[in-house]
């Protein structure tokens, strides 16, 4: 993707703004020898070597500090880069970024750095993405599958199964010149048994991928059930602070509520949604809407039931809610896409029951959203039927990735289909040819400048 285009020159703050011990100031381009003679009067150090320097503005001093110099290749950007440490002092920061913009320097965009990178065939487009991912990772499973990404894992196994479709190609479109039999070629060459391997592989590595996506933005933890049952108030529990507004107002909840947590280093986005009745009131029948569809998107649903107006487990079955959400889960049928479920029976504290959870029914917790008794138990049995547990070689992804996933396998699905009698082999190789095509927009082999600006826009200004 080495772009031979020739580009101006970028700084920006690398470190978060605010005070602090130290500020890094991140020089980048074909002039930033030049831009930097204009803050000191030292000359340029050796490369890579951390060296004391006088910063001076308008021939008066600002600061002392550390300097360090990249030149290209052997860079981030794979340009020249120098990077200033000076002190974390506000002040100072802008003083110097002023005086290096002003000799020449433009400030960076947000991401500017890392899509430089990309450009210059540094990181990979799977690679660049993991950078922003690690900077933001939540829990230490997700920093650890991000590095894996920023070490090129996934793409390494992108590029592996892109090699068998290129293989593939090559061996189909080498003989679409000589169409003797269509059917025995592809017979004899058993093209449809190497088509289904490469689904397989597909199919696996999707895997690997919706993972990636849970650890990257936290399994969606939907919390349900009747108007106050104590969903909000279970919510707050959870996350440790008043993040939802609590009444004794049935129906006081009407959007989705979000809020992040880490449960045993497991990342979820719990969601408090609005109590499930039959309702008259518009507001509150949109609200239920959304109930319902965020629980078709969940990937763990919290089921939250009044513990006093239910005498044990079998009578929850009969509530009108329960129904509700059963439709959309499809609790207790035999459906392999049935979402994982617990059974919560709050406001323990109003029972003569124990909190904690069912010894005969393990995916059902008694909790007092309001004391916090079985509140730990509920935690356990979430990170429980999360499902999640560190793997060395599992790798942060994006929902990106698993569209492109999807589109490549739907293109290969295409393919084997026109492989089989009646055979079509310049639409298998068609088929195929597109399925390359899209899965290389993973690493960015094949990509657009619309796609890259919406990617490298998310990251922060300085990286």
């Amino acid at each position: 993707m080495n772009s031979s285009a020739a580009r101006d020159t970028v700084v920006a703050a690398a470190t978060p703004p605010g005070q602090g011990g130290v500020g890094v100031i991140r020089v980048s381009g074909p002039d930033s020898a030049a831009v930097y003679a204009h803050i000191t009067t030292s000359p340029l150090p050796a490369p890579r070597v951390a060296t004391n320097v006088e910063f001076v503005v308008q021939n008066e001093p600002v600061d002392q500090g550390l300097v360090l110099y990249f030149p290209s290749p052997r860079s981030y950007t794979g340009e020249d880069v120098i990077e200033l440490h000076t002190h974390g002092s506000p002040m100072v920061q802008d003083h110097l970024l002023a005086a290096l913009v002003k000799a020449g320097a433009r400030l960076a965009r947000p991401g500017e750095f890392t899509e430089r990178a990309f450009l210059n065939d540094k990181l990979d487009l799977a690679q660049a993405e993991a950078v922003a991912d690690l900077i933001a990772a939540q829990t230490q499973l997700a920093a650890r599958s991000a590095h894996q990404s920023l070490r090129g894992r996934l793409s390494t196994l992108v590029d592996s199964l892109a090699d068998e479709l290129i293989a593939l190609r090559t061996f189909i479109e080498a003989t679409i010149d000589f169409p003797d039999d269509d059917t025995d070629f592809l017979e004899q060459a058993d093209i449809v048994a190497r088509i289904k391997s490469i689904e397989v592989r597909c199919t696996e590595l999707s895997r690997g991928v919706e993972q990636g996506v849970k650890l990257n933005e936290g399994l969606r933890t939907v919390l349900t059930g009747a108007p106050n049952a104590g969903k909000s108030s279970l919510l707050n529990a959870l996350v440790g602070f008043e993040a939802a507004l609590v009444t004794p107002v049935a129906g006081t909840t009407r959007d989705i509520i979000k809020e992040s947590v880490n449960i045993g280093g497991v990342p979820l986005l719990l969601m408090d949604t609005a109590g499930l009745r039959e309702t008259d009131d518009l507001v509150e029948r949109l609200g239920n809407e959304r109930a319902r569809a965020a629980l078709e998107d969940a990937d763990i649903v919290l089921e939250v039931v009044d513990a006093t107006a239910t005498a044990n487990v079998e009578d929850v079955g009969h509530q009108p809610a329960h129904h509700d959400i059963a439709n959309a889960l499809e609790i207790g049928g035999n459906s392999s896409t049935t979402i994982p479920h617990i059974l919560v029976l709050n406001k323990v504290d109003l029972t003569d029951a124990e909190p904690g959870r069912d010894a005969d029914a393990p995916a059902t917790v008694r909790v007092s959203a309001l004391d916090g008794r079985g509140v730990g138990e509920l935690r356990e049995a979430i990170k429980e039927t999360a499902g999640l547990r560190f793997n060395p070689e599992q790798f942060i992804a994006r929902r990106r990735h698993l569209r492109i996933f999807e589109q490549t396998a739907d293109h290969i699905a295409s393919a084997r289909q026109f492989a089989s009698p009646p055979v079509h082999i310049e639409l298998v190789a068609e088929e195929l040819r597109l399925s390359h095509e899209v899965l290389q927009q993973i690493t960015g082999r094949f990509t657009t400048e619309d796609l890259l600006g919406e990617i490298f826009s998310t990251f922060c200004i300085g990286k």
